[in-house]
Protein backbone atom coordinates (compact mmCIF):
# COMPACT_ATOMS: atom_id res chain seq x y z
CA UNK A 1 0.00 0.00 0.00
CA UNK A 2 1.50 3.19 -1.34
CA UNK A 3 1.52 6.30 1.72
CA UNK A 4 -0.89 9.01 1.57
CA UNK A 5 0.19 12.98 1.20
CA UNK A 6 -1.20 15.95 2.72
CA UNK A 7 -0.63 19.45 2.48
CA UNK A 8 0.01 20.94 5.69
CA UNK A 9 1.62 24.47 4.78
CA UNK A 10 1.02 27.12 1.99
CA UNK A 11 3.50 30.29 1.62
CA UNK A 12 2.33 32.87 -1.42
CA UNK A 13 4.12 36.28 -2.87
CA UNK A 14 1.28 37.04 -5.82
CA UNK A 15 1.02 40.04 -8.01
CA UNK A 16 -2.31 40.47 -5.58
CA UNK A 17 -0.88 40.09 -2.38
CA UNK A 18 2.32 39.29 -0.20
CA UNK A 19 0.76 36.49 2.06
CA UNK A 20 -1.69 33.99 1.57
CA UNK A 21 -4.82 35.77 3.16
CA UNK A 22 -3.88 39.39 1.23
CA UNK A 23 -3.77 36.44 -1.84
CA UNK A 24 -6.94 34.47 -1.36
CA UNK A 25 -9.08 37.65 -0.22
CA UNK A 26 -7.88 39.61 -3.18
CA UNK A 27 -8.82 36.06 -5.77
CA UNK A 28 -11.89 36.01 -4.06
CA UNK A 29 -13.08 39.52 -4.67
CA UNK A 30 -11.76 39.26 -7.99
CA UNK A 31 -9.01 41.84 -7.89
CA UNK A 32 -6.46 42.20 -10.84
CA UNK A 33 -3.00 42.64 -10.21
CA UNK A 34 -2.14 44.25 -13.38
CA UNK A 35 -0.57 47.49 -14.36
CA UNK A 36 1.93 49.56 -15.79
CA UNK A 37 5.13 48.08 -15.81
CA UNK A 38 7.42 50.29 -12.81
CA UNK A 39 10.42 47.87 -12.93
CA UNK A 40 11.91 49.37 -16.17
CA UNK A 41 10.70 52.12 -18.46
CA UNK A 42 8.75 50.51 -20.70
CA UNK A 43 8.25 53.18 -23.44
CA UNK A 44 8.50 51.51 -27.12
CA UNK A 45 7.45 48.01 -26.08
CA UNK A 46 4.79 46.84 -27.87
CA UNK A 47 2.98 45.76 -24.35
CA UNK A 48 3.97 48.06 -21.11
CA UNK A 49 2.04 46.58 -18.15
CA UNK A 50 2.43 43.15 -15.94
CA UNK A 51 1.13 41.99 -13.17
CA UNK A 52 4.36 42.85 -10.26
CA UNK A 53 4.33 42.18 -7.38
CA UNK A 54 4.20 45.18 -5.19
CA UNK A 55 5.10 45.57 -1.36
CA UNK A 56 7.44 42.96 -1.01
CA UNK A 57 9.64 43.13 2.02
CA UNK A 58 12.73 40.52 1.50
CA UNK A 59 13.94 41.86 4.56
CA UNK A 60 11.28 40.49 6.23
CA UNK A 61 13.19 36.45 5.33
CA UNK A 62 16.40 37.70 4.78
CA UNK A 63 19.45 39.66 5.88
CA UNK A 64 20.96 42.65 3.87
CA UNK A 65 23.82 40.79 2.70
CA UNK A 66 21.75 38.27 1.61
CA UNK A 67 19.41 40.22 -0.97
CA UNK A 68 21.95 41.38 -2.32
CA UNK A 69 23.63 38.49 -3.26
CA UNK A 70 20.44 36.95 -4.77
CA UNK A 71 18.11 37.69 -7.47
CA UNK A 72 14.82 38.54 -6.94
CA UNK A 73 13.30 34.78 -8.00
CA UNK A 74 15.51 33.55 -5.40
CA UNK A 75 14.13 36.10 -2.89
CA UNK A 76 10.40 35.00 -3.75
CA UNK A 77 11.30 31.17 -3.03
CA UNK A 78 12.58 31.85 0.18
CA UNK A 79 9.88 33.93 1.43
CA UNK A 80 7.63 31.39 0.05
CA UNK A 81 9.31 28.67 1.89
CA UNK A 82 9.72 29.96 4.93
CA UNK A 83 5.51 30.96 5.38
CA UNK A 84 4.87 27.78 4.14
CA UNK A 85 6.90 26.44 6.72
CA UNK A 86 5.58 28.70 9.27
CA UNK A 87 2.06 28.08 8.24
CA UNK A 88 2.64 24.37 8.56
CA UNK A 89 3.53 24.87 12.35
CA UNK A 90 6.34 22.68 10.97
CA UNK A 91 9.59 22.75 13.67
CA UNK A 92 12.68 21.81 11.14
CA UNK A 93 14.68 20.81 14.62
CA UNK A 94 12.09 18.28 15.22
CA UNK A 95 11.74 16.17 12.00
CA UNK A 96 14.22 13.84 10.22
CA UNK A 97 16.82 16.19 7.99
CA UNK A 98 17.82 13.57 5.64
CA UNK A 99 13.79 12.83 4.64
CA UNK A 100 12.89 16.43 4.17
CA UNK A 101 13.91 17.58 0.63
CA UNK A 102 12.99 20.47 -1.55
CA UNK A 103 11.72 21.01 -5.15
CA UNK A 104 11.08 24.78 -6.56
CA UNK A 105 11.04 25.08 -10.41
CA UNK A 106 11.21 27.81 -12.05
CA UNK A 107 11.01 28.55 -15.79
CA UNK A 108 13.58 31.45 -16.67
CA UNK A 109 15.89 31.96 -13.58
CA UNK A 110 17.89 34.51 -12.47
CA UNK A 111 17.20 36.56 -15.86
CA UNK A 112 17.72 40.26 -13.90
CA UNK A 113 20.98 39.01 -12.88
CA UNK A 114 21.59 37.75 -15.98
CA UNK A 115 20.60 41.12 -18.03
CA UNK A 116 22.69 43.20 -15.29
CA UNK A 117 26.14 41.43 -15.32
CA UNK A 118 25.73 41.33 -19.08
CA UNK A 119 25.90 44.67 -19.09
CA UNK A 120 28.74 45.06 -16.32
CA UNK A 121 30.67 42.98 -18.81
CA UNK A 122 30.23 45.06 -21.77
CA UNK A 123 30.42 48.51 -20.05
CA UNK A 124 33.70 47.31 -17.65
CA UNK A 125 34.88 43.84 -19.14
CA UNK A 126 34.92 40.70 -17.47
CA UNK A 127 36.28 41.95 -14.23
CA UNK A 128 33.17 43.58 -13.05
CA UNK A 129 31.08 40.40 -13.25
CA UNK A 130 29.79 39.27 -10.03
CA UNK A 131 31.54 36.56 -8.23
CA UNK A 132 28.03 35.65 -7.27
CA UNK A 133 26.90 35.64 -10.56
CA UNK A 134 26.23 31.93 -11.24
CA UNK A 135 24.78 31.35 -7.73
CA UNK A 136 22.33 34.31 -8.09
CA UNK A 137 21.13 33.25 -11.35
CA UNK A 138 21.07 29.33 -11.94
CA UNK A 139 17.51 27.70 -11.09
CA UNK A 140 18.43 25.02 -8.74
CA UNK A 141 19.86 27.89 -5.92
CA UNK A 142 16.06 28.63 -5.03
CA UNK A 143 15.97 24.67 -3.63
CA UNK A 144 19.62 24.74 -2.44
CA UNK A 145 18.57 28.53 -0.56
CA UNK A 146 15.47 26.96 0.82
CA UNK A 147 17.48 23.93 2.02
CA UNK A 148 20.20 25.33 3.52
CA UNK A 149 18.25 27.50 5.68
CA UNK A 150 15.84 24.35 6.98
CA UNK A 151 18.48 21.73 6.87
CA UNK A 152 16.33 19.72 4.26
CA UNK A 153 19.04 17.37 3.29
CA UNK A 154 16.37 15.03 1.45
CA UNK A 155 15.90 15.40 -2.13
CA UNK A 156 16.57 18.60 -3.26
CA UNK A 157 16.73 19.76 -7.29
CA UNK A 158 15.09 22.01 -9.41
CA UNK A 159 12.35 21.34 -12.28
CA UNK A 160 12.54 23.60 -15.32
CA UNK A 161 9.70 23.32 -18.03
CA UNK A 162 8.54 26.11 -18.26
CA UNK A 163 5.18 27.41 -17.45
CA UNK A 164 4.83 23.40 -16.01
CA UNK A 165 7.64 23.68 -13.54
CA UNK A 166 5.82 24.32 -10.43
CA UNK A 167 3.53 21.58 -11.31
CA UNK A 168 6.40 19.20 -11.93
CA UNK A 169 8.07 20.19 -8.67
CA UNK A 170 4.66 19.29 -6.58
CA UNK A 171 4.08 16.30 -8.60
CA UNK A 172 7.18 15.04 -8.09
CA UNK A 173 7.69 15.91 -4.54
CA UNK A 174 4.28 14.07 -3.81
CA UNK A 175 6.20 11.03 -5.65
CA UNK A 176 8.81 10.99 -3.20
CA UNK A 177 6.66 11.01 -0.47
CA UNK A 178 4.59 8.25 -2.00
CA UNK A 179 6.92 5.83 -2.41
CA UNK A 180 8.74 6.22 1.08
CA UNK A 181 11.86 8.16 0.02
CA UNK A 182 11.01 11.59 2.51
CA UNK A 183 8.41 12.69 4.70
CA UNK A 184 8.42 15.68 4.48
CA UNK A 185 8.70 18.27 0.90
CA UNK A 186 8.65 21.70 0.33
CA UNK A 187 7.59 22.31 -3.66
CA UNK A 188 6.63 25.11 -5.73
CA UNK A 189 7.90 27.28 -8.08
CA UNK A 190 9.28 31.03 -8.37
CA UNK A 191 9.65 33.36 -10.77
CA UNK A 192 11.02 36.89 -11.26
CA UNK A 193 10.81 37.52 -15.54
CA UNK A 194 9.11 41.23 -16.08
CA UNK A 195 12.84 42.33 -17.31
CA UNK A 196 13.34 44.38 -20.69
CA UNK A 197 14.83 40.75 -22.27
CA UNK A 198 11.27 38.73 -21.15
CA UNK A 199 8.94 41.66 -21.92
CA UNK A 200 10.76 42.12 -25.22
CA UNK A 201 10.82 38.60 -26.45
CA UNK A 202 7.28 37.82 -25.49
CA UNK A 203 6.22 40.58 -27.35
CA UNK A 204 8.40 39.54 -30.20
CA UNK A 205 6.43 36.29 -30.17
CA UNK A 206 2.94 38.52 -30.18
CA UNK A 207 2.89 36.38 -27.29
CA UNK A 208 1.44 39.04 -24.52
CA UNK A 209 -1.80 41.01 -24.80
CA UNK A 210 -1.50 44.82 -26.01
CA UNK A 211 -4.35 46.08 -24.32
CA UNK A 212 -1.86 48.87 -22.84
CA UNK A 213 -4.97 51.41 -22.01
CA UNK A 214 -7.12 49.33 -19.57
CA UNK A 215 -4.59 46.44 -18.32
CA UNK A 216 -6.78 45.45 -15.52
CA UNK A 217 -9.27 44.14 -18.53
CA UNK A 218 -6.21 42.56 -20.50
CA UNK A 219 -6.13 38.95 -18.65
CA UNK A 220 -9.54 37.93 -20.00
CA UNK A 221 -9.16 34.12 -20.23
CA UNK A 222 -12.25 32.19 -22.58
CA UNK A 223 -13.48 35.55 -23.38
CA UNK A 224 -13.74 36.11 -27.12
CA UNK A 225 -12.21 38.95 -26.98
CA UNK A 226 -8.87 37.45 -25.74
CA UNK A 227 -5.21 38.64 -27.41
CA UNK A 228 -2.91 37.16 -25.03
CA UNK A 229 -0.86 36.45 -21.80
CA UNK A 230 -0.09 38.94 -19.17
CA UNK A 231 3.38 38.19 -17.65
CA UNK A 232 3.28 38.06 -14.20
CA UNK A 233 6.26 37.11 -11.40
CA UNK A 234 5.70 35.55 -7.57
CA UNK A 235 6.08 32.53 -5.67
CA UNK A 236 3.78 29.81 -4.44
CA UNK A 237 4.94 26.96 -2.30
CA UNK A 238 3.56 24.39 -0.38
CA UNK A 239 4.20 22.02 2.42
CA UNK A 240 3.73 18.26 1.60
CA UNK A 241 3.90 15.57 4.30
CA UNK A 242 3.34 12.00 5.11
CA UNK A 243 -0.45 11.37 6.46
CA UNK A 244 1.05 9.46 9.52
CA UNK A 245 3.85 12.38 9.42
CA UNK A 246 1.84 15.04 9.51
CA UNK A 247 -1.07 13.39 12.14
CA UNK A 248 1.72 12.38 14.60
CA UNK A 249 2.18 16.22 15.24
CA UNK A 250 -0.93 17.15 15.15
CA UNK A 251 -0.76 19.07 11.74
CA UNK A 252 -3.50 20.99 10.31
CA UNK A 253 -4.42 19.36 7.00
CA UNK A 254 -5.68 21.43 4.33
CA UNK A 255 -6.29 19.03 1.54
CA UNK A 256 -4.95 15.68 0.47
CA UNK A 257 -2.75 15.43 -2.34
CA UNK A 258 -3.95 12.03 -4.54
CA UNK A 259 -3.05 12.53 -8.15
CA UNK A 260 -0.25 13.31 -10.84
CA UNK A 261 -0.10 13.14 -14.53
CA UNK A 262 2.51 14.60 -16.65
CA UNK A 263 2.71 14.18 -20.68
CA UNK A 264 4.39 15.90 -23.62
CA UNK A 265 2.61 17.12 -26.64
CA UNK A 266 5.61 15.98 -28.88
CA UNK A 267 4.18 18.54 -31.26
CA UNK A 268 5.34 22.11 -31.53
CA UNK A 269 7.81 24.39 -29.53
CA UNK A 270 4.65 26.87 -28.38
CA UNK A 271 1.32 26.00 -29.80
CA UNK A 272 -0.66 23.45 -27.97
CA UNK A 273 -1.37 20.00 -30.12
CA UNK A 274 -4.37 20.03 -31.67
CA UNK A 275 -7.81 19.15 -29.14
CA UNK A 276 -5.34 19.30 -26.48
CA UNK A 277 -4.71 15.99 -26.86
CA UNK A 278 -1.02 16.25 -24.54
CA UNK A 279 -3.44 17.56 -21.82
CA UNK A 280 -5.86 15.05 -22.20
CA UNK A 281 -3.57 12.33 -21.29
CA UNK A 282 -2.34 14.31 -18.41
CA UNK A 283 -5.42 14.36 -16.87
CA UNK A 284 -6.79 11.29 -17.42
CA UNK A 285 -3.46 9.59 -15.89
CA UNK A 286 -4.15 11.94 -12.72
CA UNK A 287 -7.62 10.35 -12.47
CA UNK A 288 -5.97 6.92 -12.88
CA UNK A 289 -3.78 7.84 -9.96
CA UNK A 290 -6.28 8.93 -7.68
CA UNK A 291 -8.87 6.03 -8.42
CA UNK A 292 -10.91 8.77 -8.83
CA UNK A 293 -14.12 8.78 -11.82
CA UNK A 294 -14.34 11.71 -13.96
CA UNK A 295 -17.41 12.50 -12.86
CA UNK A 296 -16.62 12.93 -9.17
CA UNK A 297 -14.28 16.14 -10.19
CA UNK A 298 -16.03 19.83 -8.97
CA UNK A 299 -13.79 22.13 -9.91
CA UNK A 300 -10.60 22.76 -12.29
CA UNK A 301 -8.59 25.57 -11.82
CA UNK A 302 -7.46 26.08 -15.33
CA UNK A 303 -4.16 27.09 -17.19
CA UNK A 304 -6.21 29.61 -18.85
CA UNK A 305 -3.87 31.92 -19.99
CA UNK A 306 -5.89 33.95 -22.19
CA UNK A 307 -4.07 33.07 -25.36
CA UNK A 308 -6.15 32.10 -28.32
CA UNK A 309 -5.13 28.59 -28.68
CA UNK A 310 -4.62 27.39 -25.07
CA UNK A 311 -7.67 28.30 -24.29
CA UNK A 312 -9.69 26.65 -26.90
CA UNK A 313 -7.73 23.53 -26.40
CA UNK A 314 -8.02 23.62 -22.69
CA UNK A 315 -11.56 23.80 -23.13
CA UNK A 316 -11.34 20.67 -25.78
CA UNK A 317 -9.37 18.74 -23.40
CA UNK A 318 -11.76 19.36 -20.73
CA UNK A 319 -15.14 18.01 -22.90
CA UNK A 320 -12.89 14.91 -23.76
CA UNK A 321 -11.84 13.40 -20.61
CA UNK A 322 -14.99 14.74 -18.74
CA UNK A 323 -17.74 13.85 -21.59
CA UNK A 324 -21.07 15.73 -20.44
CA UNK A 325 -19.84 16.55 -17.09
CA UNK A 326 -17.63 18.67 -18.13
CA UNK A 327 -20.67 21.45 -18.47
CA UNK A 328 -21.59 20.90 -14.81
CA UNK A 329 -17.59 21.23 -13.75
CA UNK A 330 -16.58 25.02 -12.14
CA UNK A 331 -13.62 26.22 -14.12
CA UNK A 332 -11.99 29.16 -13.51
CA UNK A 333 -8.94 31.08 -14.16
CA UNK A 334 -7.11 32.82 -11.57
CA UNK A 335 -4.50 33.78 -14.15
CA UNK A 336 -7.26 36.72 -14.96
CA UNK A 337 -6.52 38.44 -11.65
CA UNK A 338 -2.24 37.10 -11.28
CA UNK A 339 -1.73 36.96 -14.73
CA UNK A 340 0.41 34.06 -15.93
CA UNK A 341 3.51 33.50 -13.34
CA UNK A 342 5.19 31.10 -15.57
CA UNK A 343 7.47 28.77 -14.01
CA UNK A 344 5.62 29.89 -10.66
CA UNK A 345 2.35 29.40 -11.68
CA UNK A 346 1.68 25.91 -11.01
CA UNK A 347 2.90 26.26 -7.33
CA UNK A 348 0.30 29.35 -6.89
CA UNK A 349 -2.88 27.39 -8.68
CA UNK A 350 -1.84 24.64 -6.75
CA UNK A 351 -1.91 26.18 -3.64
CA UNK A 352 -5.13 28.21 -4.41
CA UNK A 353 -7.21 24.89 -5.85
CA UNK A 354 -6.27 23.85 -2.08
CA UNK A 355 -7.65 26.95 -0.49
CA UNK A 356 -10.67 26.17 -2.63
CA UNK A 357 -11.22 23.08 -1.57
CA UNK A 358 -10.51 23.77 2.28
CA UNK A 359 -12.77 26.52 1.83
CA UNK A 360 -15.69 25.95 -0.23
CA UNK A 361 -14.70 28.92 -2.66
CA UNK A 362 -14.10 28.80 -6.21
CA UNK A 363 -12.34 31.99 -7.01
CA UNK A 364 -14.08 33.63 -10.06
CA UNK A 365 -12.49 34.39 -14.61
CA UNK A 366 -12.51 38.36 -14.33
CA UNK A 367 -12.80 39.88 -17.69
CA UNK A 368 -15.15 37.32 -18.77
CA UNK A 369 -17.63 38.99 -20.85
CA UNK A 370 -18.31 37.96 -24.13
CA UNK A 371 -18.80 34.26 -24.72
CA UNK A 372 -16.73 32.09 -27.40
CA UNK A 373 -18.41 29.53 -29.05
CA UNK A 374 -15.55 27.25 -28.63
CA UNK A 375 -15.13 28.10 -25.23
CA UNK A 376 -18.60 27.25 -23.85
CA UNK A 377 -18.22 25.87 -20.19
CA UNK A 378 -18.81 26.96 -17.04
CA UNK A 379 -15.63 28.93 -16.23
CA UNK A 380 -17.24 31.10 -13.12
CA UNK A 381 -17.51 34.14 -14.54
CA UNK A 382 -16.76 37.45 -12.62
CA UNK A 383 -17.67 36.34 -9.12
CA UNK A 384 -16.81 33.94 -6.69
CA UNK A 385 -18.90 31.05 -6.12
CA UNK A 386 -19.17 28.76 -2.48
CA UNK A 387 -20.03 25.52 -3.46
CA UNK A 388 -19.07 22.21 -1.94
CA UNK A 389 -15.59 20.88 -3.29
CA UNK A 390 -14.46 17.73 -2.41
CA UNK A 391 -11.78 16.91 -5.95
CA UNK A 392 -10.19 19.08 -7.79
CA UNK A 393 -7.39 19.51 -10.20
CA UNK A 394 -5.09 22.03 -11.51
CA UNK A 395 -3.88 22.14 -14.77
CA UNK A 396 -0.68 23.48 -15.80
CA UNK A 397 0.85 23.32 -19.63
CA UNK A 398 4.68 24.58 -20.70
CA UNK A 399 6.22 25.83 -24.07
CA UNK A 400 7.60 22.47 -25.31
CA UNK A 401 4.48 20.58 -24.55
CA UNK A 402 5.16 19.84 -21.51
CA UNK A 403 1.85 18.97 -19.04
CA UNK A 404 1.48 18.66 -15.69
CA UNK A 405 -2.26 18.14 -13.78
CA UNK A 406 -1.99 17.72 -10.07
CA UNK A 407 -5.45 16.59 -8.18
CA UNK A 408 -6.45 17.00 -4.53
CA UNK A 409 -9.26 16.27 -2.49
CA UNK A 410 -11.08 17.51 0.47
CA UNK A 411 -9.79 15.48 3.74
CA UNK A 412 -11.38 13.13 5.14
CA UNK A 413 -9.64 11.80 8.53
CA UNK A 414 -12.55 8.58 8.84
CA UNK A 415 -12.10 7.72 4.51
CA UNK A 416 -10.21 4.74 3.95
CA UNK A 417 -8.18 5.13 0.63
CA UNK A 418 -9.25 3.98 -2.68
CA UNK A 419 -6.96 1.12 -4.53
Amino acid sequence: MTRRVVITGIGLITPVGNDVAETWEALVEGRSGVGDITKFDAEGFPTRFAAEVTGFEPDRYLEKKEIRRMDLFLQYAVGASLMAVEDAALDPDRIDGERFGVIIGSGIGGISTIEEQHMRLIDGGPGRISPFFVPMMISNIASGQVSMRLGAKGPNYSTVSACASGSHAIGNAFRWIKYGDADVMIAGGAEAAITPMSVGGFCSMKALSTRNEEPQRASRPFDSDRDGFVLGEGSGVVVLEELNHAAARGARILAELVGYGMTADAYHITAPAPEGEGAVRAIALSLREANVPPEEIDYINAHGTSTEMNDKFETAAIKRVFGEHAYHLMISSTKSMTGHLLGAAGGVELAVTVLAVHKGTVPPTINYETPDPACDLDYVPNKAREADIRYAISNSFGFGGQNACLMVKRYDPDEVQRE
